[in-house]
């Protein structure tokens, strides 16, 4: 029964394909060497476009993402408008905050995280749109509803005066459930080769010393929609196993790893083997667990190192500029607003106000 549970679960892990969309914003001060506003686009957690407070408009990453500007210029132009114009908001929504907050010291962090995730199988679509200040959530959209949740009393207030503009609220779905959706399904087709491709990783076992865990690595693979897990005697393990997640490669691969507790000198260690599974690829990667192929400290893997430090590097960024897309445009296209200009988090100013 065990068994055919394990296997009914993997199946339907490998049959289910989802993709996402995510703007990630982060309007900073104090930070040293990193610009007051960062905005990144990822597509399937693959890094797809780039703007910030210092270059002051859009750079795409992907040579594929260049080919849509030639089809719908459209889709360029607003991306661009949108940086500039985020930059304004989040500004001044962060020194709202630090007020109201009665936040002291020069350091300050406001982040968004917007987006859309869709499953290609079943076609639904779930949608989402939060904020958070100094690492701590502030405030969410409930897409159900179309009311913004409010998880601390220093919210409310601004959730009583977004809750009362129901048409900017109504603009905001039409953009999470209907555009953001098809801007997904637009980069998807032109970067069809890319992301849509699967890429078998290379697994290895290493191990720093003999008390240590092993670990069974796996890097290079794509997507990032995989599972890693040791089995014993054919049934799968949990005992003294950990689980890595899975991080990003510069190459716009990925990694995970899962770690053993390194079984006694009296057991049978050809009992145990690691099991990795990519969506989209019917067969699984397995590893017996010998103590011949495990890897030491001693022989210096430098080719597992890159992909790690790459993976922090990234990591890094993401962790400061990860978290959004701003959802509010100011109504006026034509120029960027004023540096001077008074603006609260109560009245933002957002491109989508252009479309009602």
């Amino acid at each position: 029964m065990k068994k055919a549970f394990v296997l009914l679960v993997l199946c339907h892990f490998a049959s289910t394909v989802k993709h996402s969309m995510k703007y990630a914003v982060t309007g900073s001060s104090g930070v040293p060497d990193f610009p007051e506003f960062v905005g990144v686009l990822l597509v399937d957690e693959v890094q797809v476009g780039h703007c910030d407070s210092n270059i002051r408009r859009v750079e795409f990453k992907q040579d594929w993402v260049k080919k849509i500007e030639v089809d719908d210029a459209h889709f360029i132009e607003w991306h661009s408008q949108e940086c500039l114009n985020s930059h304004y908001f989040f500004k001044h929504f962060r020194e709202s905050l630090k007020q109201r907050l009665n936040k002291t010291g020069d350091i300050s962090i406001v982040q968004q995280m917007v987006g859309c995730e869709w499953d290609d199988e079943t076609g639904e679509v779930v949608s989402f749109n939060q904020y958070s200040y100094d690492g701590e959530d502030f405030i969410a959209l409930d897409l159900k509803t179309m009311t913004w949740i409010a998880p601390k009393p220093q919210a409310v207030l601004t959730k009583h005066k977004w809750d009362s503009d129901r048409a900017r609220l109504n603009i905001i779905k039409i953009y999470l459930t209907e555009h953001f959706p098809e801007w997904l399904k637009k980069i998807l087709d032109y970067g069809k080769s890319f992301l849509l491709r699967t890429d078998r990783p290379k697994v290895s076992l290493l191990q720093k010393s003999p008390s240590s865990p092993v670990t069974c690595h796996a890097t290079g693979f794509y997507p990032n929609a995989a599972m890693m897990f040791w089995r014993k005697d054919g049934e799968e393990h949990h005992e003294g196993v950990t689980l890595g997640e899975i991080l990003p490669n510069n190459d716009g691969s990925f990694q995970t790893s899962a770690d053993l507790k390194a079984p006694g000198a009296s057991e049978d260690w050809g009992s145990y083997e690691c099991v990795f599974q990519l969506s989209g690829v019917e067969d699984n990667i397995v590893t017996k667990l010998d103590k011949a192929v495990i890897r030491t400290n001693e022989e210096k893997p430098t080719d597992m190192t890159t992909p790690i430090s790459a993976a922090v590097a990234v990591l890094a960024l993401l962790l400061i500029a990860a978290t959004g897309f701003i959802i509010y445009k100011r109504k006026q296209a034509e120029k960027a607003p004023d540096s001077s200009t008074e603006l609260s988090e109560d009245e933002p100013r957002h491109l989508m106000d252009e479309h009602t």
